[in-house]
């Protein structure tokens, strides 16, 4: 018995490794045709509330980045998520508010500014989805699932397994000096990341610095892809699915 329970185990370890490969072969896919719209994908806590200074900017950033007809990315649940779909749909120039909720026993459902909802069971494909549909990423303040966010980000651009985008920290306070200063002063100081590493990481105080910091990407792309504007109907067909 134990015998056949370790056969099958190695069957079905393989069978996972093989999906694996073929997730990351459409996932690689998906990722190259995804240059018809820029999108900002905005990572931050779920346990801020509406009247705080940081939810405001998050909204304000997000109404900003919409007007200028690009998609925001969050996961689409509360807190600083939901100030940056709302601000979305506030802007709703072209750009569209999308949402990848994950199910969570102690998470309410995704939030009501979402025109486009992706929910997910597992962590590790949302963080995959997010990669692919992301051009930039904002980090504003968060707990662990915020860090996570940023440091998959930061390292899959170090190894290049995702293109190089603005990977910029969003804070009007002293919320990310800390870090900055450990990063520079242990890491960095001991040759356990390069200058290249650090380097990616922005810094930004305010909804300007950021959109300043965007910008030359924003053009960029859309020089290079001949980014387009959705008509209505297409943002309801969408809202529909």
């Amino acid at each position: 018995m134990a015998l056949k329970q370790k056969r099958v185990r190695k069957v079905l370890t393989s069978k996972i490794r093989q999906l694996y490969d073929i997730v990351a072969d459409i996932d690689g896919l998906l990722t190259e045709m995804e240059t018809d719209f820029y999108r900002v994908c905005i990572f931050g806590s779920a346990r801020i509330s509406s009247d705080s200074a940081i939810y405001q900017q998050v909204e304000k950033l997000a109404e900003g980045l919409s007007r200028l007809g690009v998609d925001i990315v969050t996961g689409g649940g509360p807190g600083l998520m939901e100030a940056a779909n709302k601000g979305a749909k506030a802007g709703s120039k072209g750009g569209w508010s999308i949402g990848l909720p994950i199910e969570l026993p102690f998470e309410s459902d995704a939030n009501s500014h979402l025109d486009v909802k992706s929910q997910h069971r597992r962590f590790s494909s949302r963080l995959d989805e997010f990669m692919r549909l992301s051009h930039a990423v904002i980090i504003v303040p968060g707990g662990i699932g915020t860090l996570l966010e940023l440091f998959y980000t930061w390292q899959l651009m170090q190894v290049n397994h995702i293109k190089p985008r603005p990977l910029v920290l969003l804070a009007d306070d002293e919320s990310w000096l800390q870090l900055m200063e450990w990063l520079r002063t242990f890491p960095l100081a001991n040759k356990l990341m390069s200058d290249r590493d650090f380097s990616m990481l922005k810094l930004a105080h305010s909804v300007d610095e950021v959109v300043k910091i965007l910008e030359v990407d924003i053009n960029r792309f859309r020089t290079e892809n001949k980014d387009g504007t959705r008509s209505k109907k297409h943002r309801d067909q969408a809202s529909d699915d």
